[in-house]
């Protein structure tokens, strides 16, 4: 069998989509499982070795230059890559037009399905406009969990259950020790996932800065990472603040994604790379200040502890709770 996941981003939502690659491979040992995805994240779906092959699109970047010759190109090129092959099934687990356009491009096998959600989670960006291109629209409960989701739409449509603790079976490359990037220390560290693009996603810096007081005098030392000027000018001035903090350079995806799986302790706010350490299972504090925890909190580990709520953020003392429970 042949199967294609449309999942095009962002960041959080491609992992959040792992499992339900580990439960097709479970009960289809055999299939072919191949994903299109933003080129940004292809590094992120490689780590699984379920996805035989990933097909790239740009249309974050096309949509730049949608005139040009060479865009028309790499369009036609990724066109001809969607159709090499017939798939029995298509999935579009993001429920959007645009996703479902793509869907709507991949070849179908003789009795092959397009498969999609049939209505919105709350708070989601569901467009219904999205199943007229399913030939098979899967209903899901008002507040089901983003894993759970993904999981559910393709046990439906392959006929098993969901069943057992999310799996995401991602494996980074291995890397030689002359190969390891500068700033990664050689002793236990923590990382602090401060930055978020909506401002009312963010922990107070007071909190992170006594948080940070309190790993020092665990010996800790605290890395914290950014990915826009803005964060950049953030994370300096708590590292002004912090006797055990680095700011680090900026990181290209592969090398966050390393910095999240090596971490002794991560926490961090409701945002891509906090769940990527999640789902490596690392020791990870998430905090939920503006958001419905129930969306994508870590509910499959003991090493991962869900804290705050949306509209009513954790407390420093409630961190520090969790960073005993963590670190015993």
């Amino acid at each position: 069998m042949n199967i294609l996941i449309v999942r095009v981003s962002s960041l959080g939502d491609v992992v959040h989509n792992m499992p339900m690659v580990s439960d097709i491979r479970r009960h289809y040992p055999d299939a072919n499982i191949d994903w299109v995805v933003e080129e940004g994240y292809v590094g992120l779906v490689r780590m699984n070795p379920d996805v035989r092959r990933i097909i790239p699109i740009a249309l974050r970047r096309w949509r730049k230059s949608l005139l040009s010759a060479a865009t028309r190109a790499e369009i036609s090129h990724f066109r001809q890559e969607l159709k090499r092959d017939a798939y029995d099934v298509v999935f579009d687990t993001q429920g959007l037009l645009k996703t479902s356009v793509v869907m709507r491009m991949a070849r179908l096998a003789p009795d092959g399905h397009r498969v999609g959600l049939a209505n919105a989670t709350e708070g989601s960006g569901y467009e219904p406009l999205s199943r007229l291109f399913h030939t098979r629209s899967v209903g899901v409960g008002l507040h089901t969990h983003a894993v759970l989701r993904a999981r559910e739409v393709a046990a439906k449509a392959l006929g098993y259950a969901v069943e057992g603790v999310a799996e995401f079976n991602m494996h980074p490359p291995a890397m030689a020790l002359a190969e390891q990037p500068a700033w990664l220390p050689d002793m236990p560290y923590a990382v602090f996932f401060h930055g978020t693009a909506r401002a009312a996603k963010q922990w107070p810096n007071s909190s992170w800065i006594s948080i940070a007081a309190a790993l020092a005098g665990r010996g800790l030392p605290v890395l914290l990472p950014w990915g826009s000027d803005a964060e950049k000018s953030n994370a300096e001035q708590l590292a002004s603040q912090m006797r055990n903090a680095k700011v680090l350079p900026r990181l290209p995806l592969m090398e966050a994604v390393l910095l999240a799986q090596r971490a002794a302790l991560v926490i961090g706010v409701d945002t891509g790379l906090t769940h990527i350490a999640a789902a490596f299972n690392r020791p990870t504090i998430e905090l939920y200040c503006d958001s419905p925890r129930w969306k994508t909190e870590g509910n499959w580990s003991p090493q991962i502890i869900n804290l705050g709520e949306l509209g009513a953020p954790p407390t420093v003392e409630q961190v520090a709770l969790a960073i005993d429970r963590l670190t015993k």
